[in-house]
């Protein structure tokens, strides 16, 4: 098995701990990256550092300057970067009125403006090398928009249309962009989860207003009754990292609930896609 010289965002929990964790158990060198590494996530990065083959680096995604400074000490470091796992993000649900300008934007300049700032990055590097893997998380909300979660599900369908077009777009020149659709798991997504900051509408929307506080109950009750286990997402994207170039699928979806429904949404869509782009003269970029 060839090492692979990988970042991650947002490593200091979740997902993202899990992958480190799972990349560099499998021998491939790991660059867990992070916000503030030394200050409130100093924990986190000392247990990452104690991982063979894993080094931490800071990393802020609002910030350009930041991903670019982690992306060059990669390349500086191994001379080159062979795969970018934009993991990190935030849940935000409720009341969609209730969401502001700033709210929206935070989602926003985390899951899709933060996502292409590290591609921007990586790309010019994996086109030289003439091969690279970037995997883009999305979720099942990226296919289905649930209630209650309308811009949490928005930045995630964004994430859902940039990776498809890039998907193409590149592949030609040997760098597979490629999509995760996870389903809910227990991880530190929910305990974080952020909400609208404009609650003064909420009063208008009567016992509606209590409904995503039902949701989060729900889920809670999912998570008792079917355990599913984050190691299941962590495991996939292993899978994708060893699978040969050029043949990974677009959408790699992960949950045990609603991922069949998921699947066969996805797999209606390529059927539409496929036709949609030969009617303009680009179906040679399918093959």
């Amino acid at each position: 098995m060839e090492k692979k010289v990988i970042l991650v965002t947002g490593t200091n929990s979740g997902f993202g701990r899990r992958y480190a964790a799972t990349l560099s158990a499998a021998g491939h060198l790991v660059y867990a990256t992070m916000r503030d590494a030394d200050g409130r996530n100093a924990e986190a990065a000392a247990d990452l550092r104690q991982l063979p083959g894993v080094r931490v680096l800071e990393l802020e995604l609002a910030d350009a300057a930041s991903v670019q400074r982690a992306v060059h000490t990669v390349v500086e470091e191994q001379g080159r970067i062979d795969v970018l796992i934009n993991n990190a993000g935030t849940f935000s649900g409720g009341l969609a009125e209730t969401f502001t300008d700033a709210d929206v934007e935070r989602l926003f300049d985390v899951h899709l403006k933060g996502t292409w700032r590290a591609i921007r990055e990586v790309l010019p590097h994996m086109r030289r090398q003439g091969e690279g893997l970037i995997i883009n998380t999305s979720s099942v909300l990226g296919r289905f928009s649930s209630p209650f979660m309308a811009f949490y599900n928005s930045a995630k369908f964004a994430v859902e249309g940039l990776t498809e077009s890039l998907h193409y777009e590149v592949r030609p020149l040997g760098v597979d962009v490629v999509l995760l659709q996870p389903g809910a798991f227990p991880t530190d997504i929910f305990s974080k989860a952020g909400k609208g900051s404009d609650e003064s509408v909420a009063a208008a929307y009567g016992a509606l207003a209590d409904v995503p506080a039902q949701i989060g109950a729900g889920i809670a009750q999912l998570f008792e009754t079917v355990k599913p286990d984050p190691q299941e997402v962590a495991d996939a994207v292993l899978r994708l990292v060893e699978t040969p170039k050029g043949k990974r699928p677009l959408r790699t979806v992960v949950d045990r609930v609603t991922g069949a429904h998921v699947e066969a949404a996805n797999e209606k869509v390529s059927e539409g896609y496929r036709e949609f782009v030969s009617a303009f003269g680009l179906g040679a970029l399918l093959q």
